[in-house]
């Protein structure tokens, strides 16, 4: 039994004010309970070769490069990633795949991340080809050295400079990989030319279609060569090479390695073709309960004052009638 003069205080009017009170400073402490979920470690490639410089995307109305739209892209991908997701970011050059990072967490490392992306450019390049089928062989042995099970989301144009013959494409049919893969094409359907930058990226003119012809010979396809292109520029608007989103080989590549593909036109798209991706695992992660518990307090502290202001309106209408 409560002693007699504690009982005044526990009137209902008093008590759920302070059951209120109790709730927001527990909420101010951000509690957190355990809950479980699918845990997603992604790895965003991103393809960072002279084409990607190619404008032709749209962006709030703003015409960017491929590149540019992609970092977009990627902003808004980590933005939507719920807290206990696991996130890496990639570069594609030339015949390879390198990592910044492993995958860390996304919610504590959420401006890192968002940093990093914000400052991807050409000039991190370390090649000046794009073999993409000698990328993917180098994807799939990256993906196999991450601590845990990894997804991989490759955002790329699909250009392979210089083009493909048949002695210089690379035979993926024995491919094999860890994880759910997701490939996005990026750029235009519409030709556009490649624009050719300076290492101060000063625009030095466009890309010629000479630079993307490989003519047959042991020499021209030795490893020794594989990154060097002729440093020269189109010398009029019909000598430029006009690039655009080679949709058609994405998508007979992505079915040659088992990958997924949509194209990045559309945020929406990508996020749902991203949601499709099977989870690296299943695991209990926090979950921020603050939030609960504030409107909780809120809800306390409109019932303990609404049936007071009832009763006062029923009064005055009774007293009018």
């Amino acid at each position: 039994m409560l002693p007699a003069r504690l009982k005044p205080y526990l009137h209902r009017d008093t008590l759920l004010p302070l059951l209120a009170l109790l709730l927001l400073l527990v909420a101010a402490l951000k509690p957190t309970i355990p809950v479980p979920h699918n845990i997603y470690s992604t790895m965003l490639v991103i393809d960072i070769s002279q084409s990607m410089n190619t404008k032709g995307m749209s962006w709030r109305g703003e015409d960017i490069s491929r590149l540019e739209y992609t970092k977009y892209l990627a902003h808004n991908l980590v933005a939507s990633m719920p807290c206990g997701s696991r996130v890496s970011l990639a570069l594609f050059s030339g015949l390879s795949v390198a990592a910044l990072y492993t995958p860390i967490e996304v919610c504590e490392n959420y401006a890192a991340i968002q940093d990093t992306i914000a400052r991807l450019e050409w000039r991190q390049a370390w090649s000046g080809n794009t073999r993409l089928r000698e990328g993917i062989d180098s994807l799939a042995r990256l993906l196999r050295t991450m601590p845990e099970p990894t997804q991989a989301i490759f955002f790329t144009d699909g250009e392979e400079a210089p083009r493909l013959h048949a002695f210089n494409t690379r035979d993926l049919s024995n491919f094999q990989k860890d994880g759910d893969w997701l490939l996005v094409g990026i750029g235009s359907k519409e030709p556009q030319p490649i624009p050719k930058f300076d290492e101060n990226n000063k625009l030095l003119g466009y890309w010629s279609a000479e630079n993307f012809v490989l003519q047959p010979g042991v020499a021209q396809i030795s490893q020794q060569n594989l990154g060097t292109r002729d440093k020269g520029t189109a010398t009029s608007e019909d000598d430029r090479y006009q690039s655009r989103l080679d949709e058609e080989y994405l998508i007979k590549l992505s079915e040659e390695i088992g990958a997924a593909y949509v194209n990045g036109d559309s945020m929406e798209d990508v996020k749902a073709a991203m949601h499709q991706l099977k989870p690296s695992r299943r695991d209990f992660a926090p979950m921020h309960i603050d939030w609960l518990l504030a409107i909780a307090a809120g809800g306390l502290v409109l019932v303990s004052y609404t049936p007071q202001r009832l009763k006062r309106l029923l009064k005055r209408v009774l007293r009018r009638r």
